[in-house]
């Protein structure tokens, strides 16, 4: 057994607050992570507020990165190994999986509902997204893991795990971005400025950035977006006098709002691609005329983790850090410590910033 600190979240609507847990020795097929780092990613947020689904009480984080510390057994990790934590390990074997689809795979969320420590009350406590990275260890699976060379930084590399992956594998995998295509993103947190990176690592043209903060047009603009918009009445008007006319090839929304979905599929061109990315509520309803749909002939489509495979998509990634094509540190608008966490909260509430990172004392 082993004590660790973490962000525990007591209750659906609550504040994270800092608690003692207690993590069970790795069993057979599981290794104990010593955190580096962890991103504070909108999807932990609709976790803690309940708009998504999440047992409670929780430890909530799923964009980390660390060290080995201890294995249960013989297996492909070992002490020391530096890993990126994978919050949807695929299971290889499901339907989704054989059909080159593992970001889909029916088992990936298995853990997130299985208690996997204790509070010092002696409460049970769940993984969020089965990953538990707003502590300083976790226990996982094996395949919950990519090991990662050790000349990449830890703190960069955390933020692979969710923000680059989604964003960057919306545009190169889910939409396929082609070299000369025009692009729209909206709203620039972590995810949003990664998909700006992966338009222009694709060779998109024009690269149009959507955010309501004048704030964030400087380093929009730094990271690929040939122009940065602020949502407006007259966007879809803007946006076509960017594009030919016609409207943009793609869009990938990026915040998950009836409001930002409505007006990524307006400004598209028709025949064109909407792609969305952000979680929004199950409350929260998109409306379409029947006859539009025909008529513009538009693609509007759900993007899961990037529709990306860790397993192979990290190197490719990695080999665009190494190639300065990719920018990690610009993501990184706070460095925190663990009880930071609310205040993290608080600037993804009000559109501020881009990512915190927690970084913890190793």
């Amino acid at each position: 057994m082993t004590d660790a600190r973490a962000a525990v979240v007591r209750a659906a609507g609550e504040e994270p607050r800092v608690e003692t847990i207690t993590l069970p020795d790795p069993g057979p097929g599981q290794v104990r992570v010593r955190l580096v780092a962890t991103g504070v990613c909108h999807s932990d947020l609709s976790l803690a507020r309940g708009t998504l689904a999440q047992v409670f009480p929780a430890v909530l984080g799923h964009e980390g990165a660390g060290r080995v510390v201890a294995t249960g057994g013989d297996g492909s990790l070992h002490e020391g190994d530096t890993v990126l934590l994978n919050w949807a390990p695929a299971c290889r074997e499901c339907w989704f999986c054989l059909h080159g689809e593992p970001y889909l795979c029916v088992h990936a969320s298995d853990t997130a509902a299985q208690p996997y420590a204790q509070l010092a009350d002696g409460a049970q406590v769940f993984p969020g997204l089965g990953v538990a990275a707003f502590a300083t260890e976790t226990v996982v699976a094996e395949n919950a893991c990519i090991r990662i060379p050790d000349d990449v930084p830890l703190e960069q590399a955390a933020l692979l795990g969710c923000a680059v992956l989604t964003g960057a594998g919306a545009v190169l995998n889910a939409a396929r971005v082609s070299a000369g295509e025009s692009i729209v993103v909206f709203g620039l947190g972590g995810v949003g400025l990664s998909a700006l990176q992966g338009a222009r690592i694709a060779g998109a043209a024009p690269i149009i950035a959507v955010d309501p903060s004048p704030d964030k047009a400087e380093l929009a603009r730094r990271l690929g977006a040939t122009d940065v918009l602020e949502p407006s009445p007259d966007l879809g008007k803007q946006v076509r006098a960017l594009t030919g006319g016609r409207g943009a090839d793609h869009a990938i929304e990026c915040v998950g709002r009836s409001d930002t979905i409505r007006a990524a599929w307006s400004v598209t061109r028709r025949g064109g691609h909407a792609t969305i990315v952000g979680m929004g509520a199950k409350t929260d309803t998109v409306t379409f005329n029947a006859l539009e749909i025909a008529h513009f002939a538009r693609t509007l489509s759900g993007c899961m983790y990037g529709a990306s495979d860790p397993a192979r998509d990290v190197p490719l990634l990695l080999e665009h850090v190494r190639a300065g094509r990719l920018d990690l540190e610009a993501l990184v608008s706070a460095r925190i410590g663990l009880d930071g966490v609310a205040g993290a909260f608080a600037d993804l509430e009000a559109g501020r910033g881009a990512r915190s990172l927690i970084v913890f004392d190793t």
